[in-house]
């Protein structure tokens, strides 16, 4: 994906989460594990968001395989032990398509 469809899908997910009490704390948080796209707060649990688009849901919630997954929660303890954060947190996922933007809870389960 390009980065202008990227930074693009991201500022369509950072707008829905913010419409929906969510606080954005951070985006594009680097580790050497990787990034997560961003990190938001509501009701005091962090949220570590991967957003990703495509043409539909499938296409895009199927590019989160278990290696992304991996590295995605490698990050976020990285995070978590740098600014030593005693939060609940959970990993979410945006997808965004051309018609919708969809917020996915939970995507360890």
């Amino acid at each position: 994906m390009s980065r202008e469809k990227g930074n693009f899908a991201e500022d369509r997910a950072c707008s829905y989460l913010a419409e929906n009490g969510y606080g954005i704390v951070e985006r594009n948080f680097y580790s050497r594990f990787g990034e997560i796209d961003i990190i938001a707060l509501k009701e005091e649990v962090l949220h570590f968001v991967e957003v990703k688009s495509g043409d539909d849901y499938e296409s895009a919630i199927y590019n989160i395989t278990p290696t992304k997954l991996s590295r995605i929660i490698k990050t976020a303890q990285t995070y978590i032990k740098k600014q030593n954060c005693d939060n609940d947190y959970t990993f979410d996922a945006v997808i965004v398509t051309p018609s919708d933007v969809v917020f996915v809870e939970d995507i360890t389960l």
